[in-house]
């Protein structure tokens, strides 16, 4: 499975949408769509940005000798990424943890490490396994767990539109997956209200 985007299209995203915009019967030179092909290039480069990111750009040097031996969970990490079926958001929270072995990572990089991979044209099953693979590497740690919660667009304004339901997936590696106790505790630890 290749990570590697494909080289993009010599004609701009704009021209697309232009066409797109055309297709679905819309005047393309009407005030208030006339800059929208620009504004909808700008806005899905930013969304897609991942796809110019490396985990070795995001984690950078942030890598750190520690003794620290238990679990460490940054949990309700907002994401906002785009279904690859639809072209239309889901959004929610990802709860990460690992328990290290000899190595801890920075707390901010944890939540960067989510965006780049939101960032990219995603399913969340998919999102859930890359952001645990990646911490398993980068790290090389006893075990990593990873939850995510959200919400699909593309079935609350579509298809079957139900807008309360949420989708869960999780990801478990080393200790997570081999120890029970480990996992119920990642899971307690995630989903426990949360008491400033």
């Amino acid at each position: 499975m290749s990570t590697t985007p494909a080289t993009p299209d010599v004609q701009s995203i704009a021209h697309h949408v232009r066409e797109m915009i055309r297709g679905l019967g819309e005047d393309v030179e009407r005030e208030g769509l006339v800059k929208t092909p620009e504004r909808v290039e700008a806005a899905m480069k930013f969304l897609t940005r991942g796809y110019a990111q490396t985990v070795d750009d995001v984690i950078g040097d942030a890598i750190f000798e520690e003794s620290h031996e238990d679990m460490i969970l940054v949990r309700d990490i907002e994401l906002y990424s785009l279904c690859e079926h639809h072209l239309l958001p889901f959004f929610g929270r990802a709860h990460v943890a690992y328990i290290p072995h000899g190595r801890i990572l920075g707390l901010s990089k944890t939540a960067r490490l989510v965006d780049m991979f939101a960032r990219r044209l995603q399913v969340q099953e998919r999102l859930t396994d890359q952001i645990a693979d990646a911490l398993m590497t980068a790290l090389a740690p006893r075990g990593v767990g990873v939850v995510i919660e959200a919400q699909h667009f593309c079935m609350m304004m579509r298809g079957v539109e139900k807008q309360g339901s949420r989708t869960v997936t999780s990801a478990v590696r080393g200790t997570f997956r081999s120890d029970n106790r480990t996992r119920d505790e990642f899971l307690r630890l995630a989903h426990a209200p949360w008491q400033p």
